[in-house]
């Protein structure tokens, strides 16, 4: 039968009352959009990349590369073996949390990766693996878990964990020991290797001003993450370019460190350090690339982000200088993350109309 004829049954059909049509599917509402002057006018969602927390986390991973790799090659087989226990803790220690509270498991996000990798690299290369496991522990189930998990923590969770084993291992925290003569990965320092201080231990409690090439390279006494300011560099770069973090937080952070830093210098030169030397020494490098941009634990506003990275600043110079540590990135830090939701609150713009009500009653 051909087409022509089944029309005019159907039509038939409808006028006599006899049958009905069949109704013909609806199609599928297709998302509108308008073009303008250039600009997409669409109804949501509006995602414009593919990007996902996983895939940020992963290449905060690879972005860690370069910090790891220098750390292996300047302190040989002891500094691998200490990431390996870090990263492998914390990946069990999220699995057994999620499982407790039975919440979906979420390994593969990379944020507990993360988590392990930057703690070890706040540590000592010869630090104790079973106080890299309790570390690691407090840091996952403690610093993130506790809260609910990834998003809802108010604390850097390695941070949490570097705080606990400071108080914990006191002097262990800050046993450094020197760069090994390179004679193969294989070359594993202990416990019994020869000790050094780090540069900011040497100026502060000696007076001694260490040099900056190999501050910036990495050949220096401290921790696995804090010896080479070109390989936390090239890391904290790549995220910039990835569009990860957002600049005015390092910025910020160094951008303090050095003015602030350089005042002192500038009033007593043979007392205090010079700013460069306050920006390439200790964990400054690595908080202001890694842990001050933390995407859950910075605030979300401009002026937030400008307040919460001036302010660790300020901290993290006032404890070098005048407290009883050498170091304060990560006293500085913490600090500050317990302000975030203040400051989310207070810096929040305003959002176009609001207060009109007001202006309206007062005028009339």
């Amino acid at each position: 039968m051909s087409d022509d004829n089944k029309d005019k049954e159907n039509l038939e059909a409808k006028e006599g009352g006899e049958a009905k049509a069949a109704p013909k599917p609806t199609p599928p509402v297709k998302k509108q959009e308008m073009v303008i002057d250039g600009l997409i006018v669409s109804s949501s969602p509006h995602l414009l990349n593919e990007e996902s927390v996983p895939k940020v986390m992963h290449n905060v991973i690879v972005a860690l590369f370069p910090v790891c790799a220098v750390s292996i090659y300047v302190y040989g087989l002891r500094a691998l073996i200490l990431l390996f226990v870090c990263l492998f803790t914390s990946l069990v220690t999220e699995y057994l949390c999620r499982r407790f509270m039975k919440k979906p498991v979420t390994l593969y996000d990379g944020s507990a990766a993360i988590t392990g990798i930057l703690l070890a690299l706040t540590l000592p290369p010869a630090f104790p693996l079973l106080g890299a496991v309790l570390g690691s522990v407090f840091a996952i189930a403690v610093g993130k878990q506790i809260f609910g998990g990834l998003g809802l923590n108010i604390f850097n969770p390695a941070l949490l964990g570097r705080a606990f084993l400071m108080a914990t291992y006191p002097v262990l925290t800050t046993t450094w020991s020197d760069p090994i003569e390179w004679s193969g990965l294989f070359t594993m320092p202990s416990l019994e290797v020869v000790t050094g201080a780090t540069p900011l231990a040497l100026m502060k409690f000696e007076g001694i001003t260490s040099e900056l090439f190999p501050m910036f390279m990495g050949s220096v006494s401290g921790s696995l993450g804090e010896t080479s300011a070109v390989a936390i560099l090239i890391g904290g770069l790549f995220l910039r370019y990835k569009g990860y973090i957002n600049w005015k937080l390092p910025l910020g952070f160094l951008g303090t460190i050095f003015i602030f830093g350089g005042l002192f210098y500038l009033v007593d030169p043979s007392k205090y350090p010079s700013p460069l030397f306050q920006v390439l020494s200790g964990g400054a490098m690595l908080g202001a690339w890694f842990m001050i941009t933390d995407m859950v634990t910075s605030p979300v506003t401009a002026r937030g982000q400008w307040i919460f990275a001036i302010g660790a600043g300020v901290i993290t110079v006032i404890i070098r200088l005048f407290g009883g540590l050498p170091e304060g990135v990560m006293y500085s830090i913490l600090f500050m993350n317990a302000f975030v939701p203040l400051l989310n609150r207070y810096t929040r713009p305003k959002v176009f109309g609001e207060g009109m009500s007001e202006v309206q009653e007062s005028g009339r």
